[in-house]
């Protein structure tokens, strides 16, 4: 940052310094030849009818005035150059009666240069003459004074920029310096660790506060797949080994064994891996985003092919408006009504009841059953990963405890809601989905 700030800043600078000299010497010396050539024009006009011996006066402070012949004689001058050699020999071109130029005088060592005006008089007193008027250079443009002057003015004025852009830049990264050192002592074994936040509110207190919120996601995304990990390998253990029990049981005691009845339960068990395995799948795939094709779908035509798709051990009565239509993924929200079906039917006493209807922009699915219902307590927990009720697992230990929780996560990836709420019978479980309604009519 600094080095192209110099560069940026040095190019200006010079542009600068380099316009100023040029204007200034300009300035200079325009308005030193206007200062000469006045006083070089009055004398002409006062020699042009005046006496022979007029006496020439400095005008204006330019007292360096001669009258030259065509011979070169010096015929008169002003007080300060009188007994001097001509100023200079230079002439106007033809058909101009004007000349200007610069004249030195000395040695190289104490060299004196002119600014020269001279004017013709053809017809003065004195005859065919040159009316020179001089004045010695400024020291600005005998010497190089303005340029060294400038140059350091610019060089002086460069370092400083130079240093306060570095200061300020590194003032300006020193927190991020800080934040970096602290994300390096943060490893995946310990994510608790959190930056100090600044109280200045600026834009690094803002980067502080957005990485803390990222490590708290990340915390709590590394806690669940622990934790989904700890209770997969468990749910996938058991089966296993009761599997393995059995076959070793069949092979170690063939007679006292019944090999069909041995066969029909670790088909059993081999049918409850598969379903605990495929939504362990589906669930990875849900983290992952990975979504179907989404195409406008009736939630009432859904419903009612999987009613008749699946079966069911008891009752399922259906209340299905018409028209209520959603945009997703046909496969996954099928998968999800059949969850709740499948829960709702599994704790059921005798029947299952499935609604849908519109209410406000919202597309809304209720599965309700007459068992034994979700407390209030329970209501969020049963939407956690391999969390079974105590009430399901006497009643029944096949479920995998992924069914809600897949059924949730697909309701979040298509933009709503699946939650428990109170019964509107005072008993059972009431289970509601609200989707987002769709403009767009079902192919």
């Amino acid at each position: 940052m600094t080095l192209i700030a110099i560069i940026v800043f040095a190019l200006a600078l010079g542009m600068g310094a380099f316009t100023t000299w040029q204007v200034v010497e300009d300035r200079l010396t325009t308005d030193l030849v206007s200062a000469v050539a006045v006083a070089a024009r009055k004398t002409s006009l006062d020699i042009e009818k005046g006496p022979t011996n007029i006496v020439v006066l400095p005008v204006n402070r330019i007292n360096r005035i001669q009258v030259v012949a065509n011979d070169g004689r010096v015929v008169a001058a002003s007080p300060a150059m009188l007994g001097m050699p001509p100023i200079t020999r230079m002439r106007p071109a033809d058909g101009d009666i004007r000349v200007d130029g610069a004249s030195c005088l000395g040695s190289l060592t104490e060299r004196a240069c002119y600014i020269t005006v001279g004017f013709r008089m053809p017809r003065s007193v004195y005859g065919d003459v040159m009316v020179y008027a001089a004045a010695p250079e400024p020291p600005s443009l005998r010497t190089n004074f303005l340029e060294i002057t400038l140059a350091l003015f610019s060089s002086g004025l460069l370092a400083l920029l130079g240093w306060g852009t570095w200061y300020l830049a590194g003032r300006t990264l020193a927190p991020v310096e800080r934040i970096r050192a602290e994300m390096a002592e943060i490893t995946a074994s310990d994510l608790s660790r959190r930056m100090p936040v600044p109280a200045s509110g600026d834009e690094m207190a803002q980067l502080t506060t957005t990485i803390n919120s990222t490590l708290e996601r990340l915390e709590h995304a590394v806690e669940n797949q622990r934790r989904f990990a700890s209770d997969a390998s468990h749910e996938l253990r058991t089966p296993l080994t009761g599997l393995r029990t059995k076959l070793e049981l069949a092979i170690s005691d063939p007679e006292s064994e019944n090999p069909l009845e041995t066969m029909h339960s670790a088909l059993a068990d081999a049918e409850r891996l598969q379903a605990l395995i495929e939504d362990l799948l589906l669930l990875a795939r849900l983290d992952a985003g990975v979504r179907g094709p989404p195409e406008p779908i009736d939630l009432a035509a859904l419903v009612t092919s999987e009613v008749e798709r699946r079966s069911s051990r008891h009752e399922v009565l259906l209340k299905l408006d018409p028209g209520v239509v959603v945009r997703g993924s046909r496969v996954q929200l099928g998968r999800l009504l059949a969850n709740l079906l499948a829960n709702a039917d599994r704790h059921a006493v005798s029947e299952v009841r499935v609604r849908v209807w519109s209410e406000r922009g919202e597309a809304v699915l209720e599965v309700t059953d007459d068992g034994l219902g979700i407390s209030a307590g329970e209501r969020e927990r049963v939407f956690q990963r391999f969390t079974r009720l105590d009430s399901a697992r006497s009643r029944d230990a096949g479920g995998t405890g992924l069914g809600l929780p897949i059924a949730r996560d697909i309701a979040v990836a298509h933009r709503g809601r699946l939650y428990a709420a109170d019964s509107t019978t005072g008993r059972g479980a009431r289970l509601v989905l609200r989707l987002p309604l769709s403009a767009a009519a079902p192919s």
